[in-house]
């Protein structure tokens, strides 16, 4: 086709099923798909534009997706180009990625976008295999519902669970079995928000600001990492701790986990967060912020050795000098009965590291 019969005017069609015809469904459009020129005739490609060719460019649109005029303004490929994040399977990179990257440049080189290339950054998701670990496929018979999942034990349950498999970028089996595990989760902190409502407590141990601040400063981290497994077991040590403090949980830890398990649990979150006493929605609630002095601990465990074998383990401040670390070193049992009836010839401290004590 010259170009200056571009662009082609499609015919106009009352049935667009693909039918049988491989060649799709203008090939039964007789009358346009065949055509005279300088004498000779000629059959028009009627399967030049597959299914690629929208997925090509997509997220262009998507900038833009109102605009009844051109495809998408270049006030919005400004705002909104290029892509900060694309995750996919492997198996896109060969096939979307490799075409849209094509298409980009073309559109790049005509002038319709300022951004040579469409993605910053790209993560692969690691494929979940069946419970027998191979590929789920219909023949072997491994295949996971999610609907089935989500009928049983929620779609907060399905979500936590995908994401507490290990690393994002991991091939993981599927195991039903363990989706429990984060069942029991959810429950004790439903039931630990539920505890909070319960006694307004306002006031929080030391104990209790630190692990919350370092739980907050963890959840945000690895967030930003897509480290989901990590951040979800942060939050599961928050939540035993919290359910220790039985009617006497803070209102503030609680109000910060419906906040961090938000995301990994959206319906969980909102329902705690509207337990507490708030009208809107969490989603217009700023991320918690945590304060980096409290992440730091100002104590360390140390092990003691008696004649070079462990028999007890103390907490000490990290700057504790010798004397205070033999101090709280004899206050262990079984130091003090290995060293019942010896005289201490030796005490070898290293601060940070260890203490040995020496006695025949």
């Amino acid at each position: 086709v010259d170009e200056s019969e571009l662009p082609l005017q499609l015919p106009l069609m009352d049935d667009f099923k693909p039918g049988t015809d491989p060649s799709g469904c203008l090939a039964r459009a007789k009358d346009w798909r065949y055509f005279q020129k300088d004498g000779k005739w000629f059959a028009r490609e009627t399967n030049t534009m597959p299914q690629w060719a929208g997925s090509c460019w997509y997220y262009l649109r998507y900038t833009d997706n109102k605009n009844g005029e051109v495809a998408f303004s270049s006030k919005a490929d400004e705002d909104w180009m290029p892509v900060d994040l694309y995750i996919g399977g492997a198996e896109h990179a060969v096939l979307h990625l490799l075409y849209a990257r094509f298409w980009h440049q073309v559109l790049f080189d005509l002038g319709y976008t300022k951004h040579p290339e469409p993605f910053q950054k790209l993560v692969h998701q690691g494929m979940i295999l069946g419970t027998d670990g191979e590929k789920m496929s219909k023949s072997r018979g491994n295949v996971v519902n999610p609907d089935d999942v989500v009928d049983a034990q929620g779609s907060d349950a399905l979500r936590l669970y995908e994401m507490f498999m290990g690393p994002l970028e991991a091939v993981k089996p599927w195991q039903t079995s363990q989706v429990s595990g984060v069942v029991r989760f959810q429950t004790k902190l439903y039931n630990v928000v539920k505890a909070a409502t319960a006694n307004d407590v306002q006031e929080m141990s030391e104990e209790t600001t630190k692990l919350l601040h370092k739980t907050m400063k963890k959840v945000t981290a690895d967030m930003e990492a897509m480290s989901f497994n990590t951040a979800i077991s942060a939050m599961m040590v928050l939540t035993n701790h919290l359910q220790s403090l039985k009617d006497q949980v803070p209102r503030e830890a609680a109000e910060k986990l419906a906040l961090m398990v938000s995301p990994f649990a959206p319906h969980l979150g909102e329902e705690c967060w509207n337990m507490l006493g708030h009208e809107t929605s969490l989603a217009y609630a700023p991320w918690v912020e945590y304060d980096e002095e409290l992440c730091i601990d100002n104590t360390m465990k140390m092990g003691v050795q008696v004649n070079g074998k462990v028999r007890g383990e103390i907490e000490i401040a990290k700057d504790a000098d010798q004397d205070t670390a033999m101090a709280e070193a004899m206050k262990q049992e079984r130091v003090e009965a290995q060293l019942d009836g010896k005289d201490i010839k030796k005490i070898i401290f290293v601060p940070g590291r260890i203490l040995n004590i020496v006695a025949k």
